[in-house]
């Protein structure tokens, strides 16, 4: 099993935090889909204050750059992803148009 951890900001405006979790209560189910497709077992997002953190559990057969064709060639992700833009924001010093970064492991227990 593989582990990820990742992070992403999001435009600091309360209104616009609530939105975004409002539409996290119910994720559209072709993005649920899209996500187990990818070999994604276990996702969870936490949020503190306008900083929010993915944690990822997938089995051995995932990889961000396959899941990241199979999402160009979804429609319906790209409406969810196109969406979520106007709540999110890019963490200082990241390319363009890029979202979540990978965070570095930096301790276990």
């Amino acid at each position: 099993m593989k582990k990820f951890c990742l992070a992403l900001d999001l435009v600091d405006d309360p209104e616009l935090i609530a939105e975004y979790e409002k539409y996290h209560q119910n994720v559209w189910p072709e993005v649920k889909q899209s996500i187990l497709d990818s070999g994604i077992n276990n996702m969870e997002i936490y949020r503190v204050q306008n900083r929010l953190l993915m944690l990822i559990e997938a089995d051995d057969s995932f990889s961000f750059e396959a899941k990241n064709e199979a999402d160009k060639n979804n429609p319906r992700v790209q409406e969810w992803e196109e969406l979520m833009w106007k709540f999110q924001q890019q963490l200082p010093n990241s390319k363009y148009g890029e979202k979540w970064q990978l965070m570095d492991k930096m301790f276990s227990l």
